[in-house]
């Protein structure tokens, strides 16, 4: 009984390993294509800030614009061809080129707009314009004198 469930569970196994293991009939390509990378996007009172995953991505294959109002993010990881393709098990890391836009509020200088890549993130941070940062307004706590009123009509 017992050579026959595991002669059971090797059959249920098999499959599943060899799709997982096998290059060769696996319809995992080794193949290019799009993916959107991660981003988070957070505001404080000077600037908003975007924070792009590109782990693997080479500096010069990014791009960033802006144009009426909206900043597009372009860029490729390219698939390295480094290693012969039949060594390969598994590719689950996306290949390709991605583009994401967004569109900016009017309170956004697009000339204060600064891009640093470090350590596979993108941080593109995008100053505010002056008149729309908040504005303290100091309250005045000083007791006003009123005016004594003489009766004299001038």
């Amino acid at each position: 009984m017992a050579r026959r469930d595991f002669s059971t569970l090797q059959d249920r196994v098999n499959p599943i390993f060899r799709e997982s293991f096998s290059p060769e009939g696996s319809d995992e390509a080794l193949t290019t294509s799009n993916f959107a990378p991660p981003v988070d996007v957070y505001e404080d009172e000077h600037n908003i800030t975007l924070k792009i995953e590109v782990p693997g991505i080479d500096e010069k294959d990014i791009n960033v614009t802006i144009e009426n109002n909206t900043l597009t993010v372009r860029g490729e990881r390219r698939f390295e061809k480094d290693e012969k393709e039949e060594n390969f098990h598994r590719v689950e890391r996306m290949y390709g080129s991605f583009t994401r836009s967004f569109t900016l509020p009017n309170t956004v200088d697009p000339e204060q707009v600064s891009a640093h890549y470090e350590k596979g993130v993108l941080k593109i941070s995008l100053a505010k314009k002056t008149e729309a940062k908040p504005k303290l307004i100091k309250v005045n706590t000083e007791k006003t004198l009123e005016a004594k009123s003489t009766g004299k009509v001038a």
